[in-house]
């Protein structure tokens, strides 16, 4: 039987939770461990490592088995299929059992070690949010950095000063904003974007960003791209603004179009427009397809709302006694 990830109520039986979401990161796995649990251990807080496996291909399932043969606060979460990141972030904070839950890559480019500064920091100032901020990406590619200050910029412009600059998923959420975020209906979200605004109080924990410890970024430029159009359709109207003057610096274009051609009909010289002709019918058109782009972005996520499938589906959850398939529902 097939239920509802959401409906389930999580009641805390740990302190913390740490939510990795993963994607054939079979090489990074022993680098992930060999730093993440002595950070945790040594906080001396009860805790969970809850390892999102979307789909994975390569040796990732068998890696982390190995794992948790010896590591027993490992849990794994299995999905059914590759659902995305922002997706299997989802599913592990629905099911994150902890009083707080820290969420992280498996590249290490965002380091564990920041994990127990989060929480004390969430803790002495009463936080319910507390963000990772990149401080220092010289890691990155200058291409990287560059498109990554204009996505912010753009961010900040369209949906408010209160998105974090820099702040990207590695973040401390408390039990409340957690199930804030099981409140809210399944749909692909964006929480650098979703997290601000809540309106929760928050704080920031400032660090560099490191190169990947191993394998290959699962964030190449398409979904780079992908992800700033689910942000700005998601969070703002502006795109459909956007087409309204289109619409209106069109109307203006043709209407001195018309003057223009009525003034060579009275010269007598009809024949002098064709070009100017030519350019109009290909602006107005190119407005128009503009247009319909963007409508057509709004209404098939009107659409997917309506269809009301699962986000992600659940496989397996090794911290349940029966594993179970579980599905987030939209």
């Amino acid at each position: 039987m097939i239920e509802s990830s959401v409906e389930v109520q999580v009641e805390p039986s740990v302190e913390l939770s740490v939510v990795i979401p993963m994607f054939n990161e079979e090489e990074a796995l022993p680098a992930l461990a060999e730093r993440l649990r002595p950070v945790l251990d040594g906080t001396g807080e009860t805790y969970e490592v809850l390892a999102v496996d979307d789909g994975s291909t390569d040796g990732t399932a068998g890696q982390l088995a190995r794992l948790r043969d010896g590591w027993p606060q490992l849990r794994v979460v299995r999905l059914r299929r590759n659902s995305g990141h922002q997706a299997a972030l989802t599913a592990g904070l629905h099911h994150a059992r902890g009083h707080y839950a820290a969420s992280l890559d498996a590249d290490l480019q965002d380091p564990p070690e920041k994990i127990p500064e989060m929480l004390a920091l969430a803790r002495s100032r009463h936080l319910d949010i507390v963000y990772g901020v990149r401080g220092n990406r010289s890691s990155d590619t200058g291409f990287k950095r560059r498109t990554a200050a204009v996505y912010y910029w753009l961010m900040r412009r369209m949906v408010g000063d209160h998105v974090s600059a820099q702040a990207g998923d590695f973040r401390l959420l408390s039990r409340n904003a957690l199930d804030a975020l099981r409140a809210l209906p399944d749909q692909p979200q964006v929480y650098r974007l979703l997290m601000p605004w809540f309106g929760f109080p928050s704080g920031e924990v400032v660090y560099r960003r490191d190169p990947r410890v191993a394998g290959r970024t699962k964030y190449p430029l398409r979904k780079m791209v992908l992800l700033a159009v689910d942000s700005v359709i998601s969070f703002s109207v502006a795109p459909l603004r956007l087409a309204v003057w289109l619409g209106t610096l069109a109307f203006c274009v043709c209407l001195a179009m018309v003057g223009y051609t009525l003034a060579v009909y009275a010269a007598g010289d009809t024949t002098r427009g064709w070009t100017s002709l030519i350019i109009a019918v290909l602006f107005v058109g190119a407005v128009q397809l503009i247009c319909l782009g963007v409508l057509g972005e709004y209404i098939g996520r009107l659409y997917t709302a309506a269809q009301q499938r699962p986000t992600y589906y659940v496989a397996e959850d090794t911290g349940d006694r029966v594993p179970a398939a579980v599905a987030g529902r939209s």
